[in-house]
């Protein structure tokens, strides 16, 4: 599987009608589709196609026509993300009509390749599942522990500090994971 980082667009053209393609982390997606309802009120439609692993490693799939005939904008799109094994990203569509009418096929391959075009700008990195460890240490080793973890490659750390103890609360990939507790040894 394979997933983005940050934010990337792209602009698709299909007899006159323009497709901007917006491909964003799943953890970003929430709220998106009405900021580009309100940046462009002269769209047509915003579409959207999404897929993310839910908290018992399950893909978890939606997408949306905005009032294009059914399954002709966001399966098309869904359908992509698919086959290139997209996960924890989604992809909004802002359509613009250019006065031709593409029938329900040519929208279908229109969606379908705005979103292929947007996977061709984009930084594809492979999937990597992140795991969640807690564990309290005493004041200190508090700069000991942080050292360990920068050498770990763990960025991902919260810290809560009680009254005799810090509770941390960190999250990497299963490699950093492991290197960080066979180092904890």
């Amino acid at each position: 599987m394979k997933t983005v980082e940050s934010a990337y667009e792209s602009l698709t053209e299909v007899n006159r009608s323009k497709f901007l393609t917006h491909l964003v982390p799943y953890s970003t997606f929430e709220g998106l589709q009405e900021t580009l309802k309100r940046e462009h009120p002269k769209a047509n439609h915003v579409v959207y196609a999404l897929r993310y692993l839910n908290e018992y490693d399950q893909v978890v799939e939606n997408s949306s026509d905005d009032g294009e005939p059914k399954g002709c904008a966001g399966v098309p799109a869904l359908n992509v993300l698919r086959g290139e094994e997209m996960i924890n990203c989604a992809v909004l569509i802002v359509r613009y009509f250019g006065g031709i009418k593409l029938g329900t096929g040519g929208m279908a391959r229109a969606y379908a390749q705005s979103v292929k075009d947007v996977l061709k700008v984009a930084e594809i990195v492979p999937y990597e599942k992140q795991i969640t460890h807690t564990f309290t240490t005493s004041y200190s080793m508090v700069d000991k522990t942080l050292h360990t973890l920068k050498g770990c490659g763990i960025t991902q750390i919260e810290r809560e500090f009680g009254t005799n103890e810090v509770t941390w609360k960190i999250q990497g990939s299963k490699e950093e994971m492991e290197t960080f507790l066979s180092a904890q040894r």
